[in-house]
């Protein structure tokens, strides 16, 4: 095989090698994070659990977890294809590397014979000095010097291709260990999800030979759901009302005019102070903080299947969060607090205004702030209130432009 080609394989060889360590890093980066939302729901959704109330919950908590490890074991499944991968191309290009080092040891052992023959080691001055005239002296010269730069050249390829292989190989060792243990970790992931989808089977099993308690539990969720929503949204006509009747006075419209019913209205008239918030929210899109400083999402928006019986569906409005015991809502953009909001029999919550949005934090046991606050992205609301029976720390959180419902998913980063 001739040195040119060598060197556009071994290229080539580089070349892949390099894109592979890319997508070996963002693999990685892959499994850490999942590991570390595993390692979170442990602790918010299950650690802190005294007793089983709840076995629908439970279900709907090993579910996420179960879906999360599938998740982890298929990252990790294709790490350890990319690694065997990385390997097969690291072990081919260490061979064609020994190769070109053993063709150029052979040129050079071969230079350095024809040096021999040829009495150029002997005597490079008599060399010089039998030249026939200067010119010719001139001529041997340069050549001496080509030939000690070509030999040197020659050397130094050699002392690079020797350290080029034992750096492949010692890459090639910590890829063989690194597989070793990815497959390790995804043989224990695969046993803990078996127990996972065991412990699942036998909470199913439960709730079927009990169905009508389980039809009566998930009525009466819906029930304090509706309820909740159907509060947060009084409260939010109530106030696009107030906003726009106050702004319609401030410009010194009879309460009788038009304006009146342009005030209840499912919009709100913005001021250009409330227009600055609300594009500032807006451009904020997808970038926005989350509501809690820590925690895991426990269910999300929008239409999911019901846990038990999966051809049922449910519709979730908003998002639901776990946190650490402890833990305060924080709002996450400036804005005015519109109401502070109660259920009958439930908690506290709190309703922030930016510009024409509308957030709402709700499962407070002590709110820190009132109506008309101006409150500061990432400003404490409230504490979260921690449930005695389970030890869950849970945060309902609600998102809407003006009175139209958001998906909040879209709107905070990775929630």
């Amino acid at each position: 095989m001739n040195k040119p080609f060598y060197l556009i394989l071994i290229f080539a060889l580089a070349t892949g090698l390099a894109w592979g360590q890319s997508d070996q890093k963002k693999l990685e980066a892959q499994r850490t994070a999942l590991q570390k939302e595993i390692k979170q729901i442990d602790q918010l959704l299950f650690k802190q659990k005294k007793m089983r109330l709840d076995v629908a919950d439970d279900i709907q908590d090993l579910n996420k977890k179960v879906k999360v490890r599938e998740e982890l074991i298929s990252v990790t499944s294709r790490q350890v294809r990319a690694l065997e991968q990385a390997i097969k191309d690291r072990k081919y290009r260490i061979t064609l590397l020994e190769q070109e080092l053993n063709s150029l040891k052979k040129d050079y052992a071969a230079l350095i014979q024809q040096s021999y023959k040829q009495g150029l080691q002997k005597s490079r001055l008599l060399f010089l000095l039998s030249a026939s005239d200067f010119n010719q002296a001139i001529k041997r010269y340069q050549y001496l010097k080509q030939y000690a730069q070509f030999r040197k050249k020659q050397g130094e390829e050699i002392i690079a291709r020797t350290e080029e292989i034992a750096r492949e190989t010692s890459e090639l060792e910590k890829e063989q260990a690194a597989k070793v243990i990815l497959v390790d970790e995804n043989t224990q992931a695969r046993k803990t999800l078996l127990t996972e989808k065991e412990q699942l089977q036998t909470s199913l099993a439960e709730i079927k030979r009990n169905e009508r308690s389980y039809q009566a539990t998930m009525a009466a969720k819906k029930r304090q759901a509706d309820a909740l929503e159907d509060k947060i949204e009084e409260l939010i006509r109530a106030s696009i009302a107030a906003n726009n009747a106050k702004n319609s006075s401030d410009k010194g419209t009879s309460s009788n005019a038009p304006a009146t019913k342009k005030a209840a209205g499912a919009s709100f008239v913005l001021t250009p102070e409330a227009k600055r918030v609300a594009d500032g929210f807006s451009a904020n899109k997808g970038k926005l903080i989350w509501p809690v400083e820590r925690g895991v999402r426990k269910q999300g928006f929008g239409v999911y299947s019901d846990p038990v019986y999966p051809g049922i569906k449910h519709q979730s409005n908003g998002v639901i969060i776990a946190t650490p015991p402890g833990s305060k809502a924080r709002s996450i953009y400036e804005g005015e607090v519109i109401a502070i909001l109660q259920v009958p029999g439930g908690k506290l919550g709190v309703q922030v205004k930016h510009g024409n949005y509308i957030s709402t934090y709700y499962n407070l046991s002590e709110v820190y702030v009132k109506k008309g606050d101006r409150v500061r992205e990432k400003q404490d609301l409230g504490l979260i209130h921690t449930s005695s029976l389970d030890g869950q720390s849970i945060l309902k959180f609600y998102l809407y432009q003006n009175a139209t419902r958001l998906n909040p998913q879209l709107w905070v980063y990775q929630l």
